[in-house]
């Protein structure tokens, strides 16, 4: 069987394109996967996970009746605290209601003297947080190990947490 000039062309495109298809296939999953801590009864904690796994993080929840132990362990100060906990399994803490495109961002470029990313309270817009179309800007914050913080995002629109 032979080729013409034309054929040949085709059937090296066709093939690139197999190549490239099947590697873009074979790229990893989310860069880690998360457990995240939260009481039976937060309806925000499982609105929050939802949003995780619609982004692409692989997260599971896991219930406790008590979150303030877990917190101190990880070395979130109360200042920083909101309803539930996300960690990561290098350690890497997430604290209350963080868009997953920043802990994305920070799994891809962690800093070595930070703990991970905190969004204190529970402002309202923010992932799991929605209520109709009301929105309260907020910041992102990176907990850093000697307990201080820095801004790590301020969001003023809804659409920046995505």
């Amino acid at each position: 069987m032979s080729f013409t000039t034309n054929q040949y062309g085709l059937f090296l495109s066709a093939c690139l394109f197999s190549l490239l298809s099947l590697s873009s296939q074979a790229r990893p999953g989310p860069l880690q996967a998360l457990t995240v801590y939260k009481t039976p009864t937060c309806g925000c904690c499982k609105k929050w996970l939802s949003h995780l796994l619609a982004q692409g993080v692989a997260a599971q929840g896991r219930e406790l009746a008590s979150l303030s132990a877990l917190k101190s362990r990880h070395g979130i100060a109360p200042r920083y605290r909101s309803c539930h906990t996300a960690l990561s399994h290098d350690g890497w803490v997430f604290e209350g209601h963080v868009p997953a495109k920043f802990i994305q961002q920070f799994l891809a470029n962690p800093k070595a003297d930070a703990i991970g990313l905190s969004v204190p309270a529970m402002p309202l817009g923010s992932p799991g947080m929605e209520v109709d179309e009301r929105f309260m800007p907020y910041q992102v914050l990176m907990l850093m190990k000697d307990g201080s913080h820095q801004v790590y995002a301020q969001i003023d629109t809804y659409e920046e947490q995505f």
